[in-house]
């Protein structure tokens, strides 16, 4: 019988299990996508070295992966544009790209376009019938075909979702919900029922073609404005709370600290990236930038003194393109020799950490 992802509690820790039953401390790489590798005024890498082949690619970048000392494949959409017109991020990979790239994954369901980064989509209706129907075909035409994979932990649902705040340029479609109204009883109940619509929905969608995998729901953003009643709302729907926060690593540890104290559940940095030359540089990046391996270090070692942290996803990405202006590779597929040596070496060290934790 095929065992699935799950999360546990041990001496007052939470874990991952993998699928083998072991304690898994997940170490991510973000943000993975082959088209840096077709710029048309560069060295043809892509048909060169990998012959057209996205299975060819995917076993080189799993090679890096377990070098670099990355455990799991976090979420690996790229953003890919940013102007006032749009924001977007490439495709999701498919089952079969999972199975090429053989590594422990997450995948993001894309049940609702509330991004915080999302300036084109307008706000969805949960109440709606629509929405339920929509749900209901995500997770048909993609849940039911992964429900059977051991390598898969859990779904994501909405990046950053936009439940009371927005950002510069999407301010024309407004939040999920007026925060104004959470000045009142009455308001702060009627978020709470529109987010168990929500997680509800999602929750069921899922339960109906994949009983077996974790939901790990949405990645909040840390560093906006997150109302309890949204995480209250959400705990009997998911397996773990997830969240984005980027800052300097005390800022992250702050900010995990407060929801795994206040949930006493399982919690995930689902994206997050320390940064040269300082970790607070302007969106979008207009000159390129690199991983710090000590800060990176830093924040992991922190995070394994939350006893609820299941792991932490690095903002990467494998491959710098010309949007986020950072990446493990350059764009013609030459590796940053300085930051993987030292991501590398406080990878597997916080590995061995995190692995006697639960021994």
């Amino acid at each position: 019988m095929t065992s699935f992802f799950g999360v546990t509690q041990t001496h007052g820790r939470w874990t991952f299990l993998d699928s083998a039953g072991q304690p898994f401390w997940s170490l991510g790489m973000n943000h993975i996508d082959s088209a840096t590798l077709r710029y048309p005024d560069k060295d043809d890498v892509w048909h060169t070295r990998y012959g057209n082949s996205m299975e060819a690619w995917l076993q080189q970048v799993r090679e890096d992966l377990l070098n670099w000392g990355f455990n799991t494949v976090g979420w690996v959409q790229e953003v890919v544009t940013i102007n006032p017109e749009n924001h977007r991020h490439s495709r999701a990979f498919t089952f079969e790209e999972y199975q090429w790239l053989d590594i422990p994954y997450c995948h993001l369901l894309p049940f609702a376009e509330t991004h915080q980064w999302e300036i084109e989509t307008r706000q969805p209706d949960f109440r709606s019938q629509g929405f339920e129907d929509w749900c209901d075909y995500v997770a048909r035409d993609q849940c039911a075909r992964m429900r059977d994979d051991p390598k898969l932990i859990g779904y994501f649902y909405t990046d950053c979702p936009m439940w009371v705040h927005t950002a510069r340029d999407n301010n024309w479609k407004g939040p999920l919900f007026d925060p104004d109204r959470l000045s009142s009883e009455a308001g702060r109940r009627e978020l709470f029922e529109l987010a168990t619509r929500y997680y509800r929905v999602t929750h069921d969608a899922i339960r109906r073609y994949d009983p077996h995998h974790l939901i790990l729901g949405d990645r909040y953003e840390a560093n906006a404005a997150l109302p309890e009643q949204v995480i209250d709302a959400a705990l009997p729907y998911v397996d773990v709370l997830s969240f984005q926060c980027f800052g300097t690593p005390e800022n992250v540890e702050r900010k995990m600290a407060h929801w795994a104290s206040y949930s006493h559940r399982p919690v995930l940095v689902a994206d997050s990236a320390q940064r040269k030359p300082h970790p607070d540089q302007e969106w979008p990046p207009h000159t390129d930038r690199e991983n710090d391996p000590e800060a990176h270090g830093r924040v992991l070692d922190m995070l394994l003194q939350i006893p609820e942290c299941v792991g932490y996803h690095l903002c990467g990405a494998y491959l710098k393109n010309r949007v986020r202006r950072s990446g493990f590779r350059d764009h013609r597929d030459v590796p940053d020799e300085d930051v993987t040596a030292g991501i590398r070496m406080q990878n597997r060290r916080v590995l061995a950490l995190a692995s006697g934790m639960h021994t």
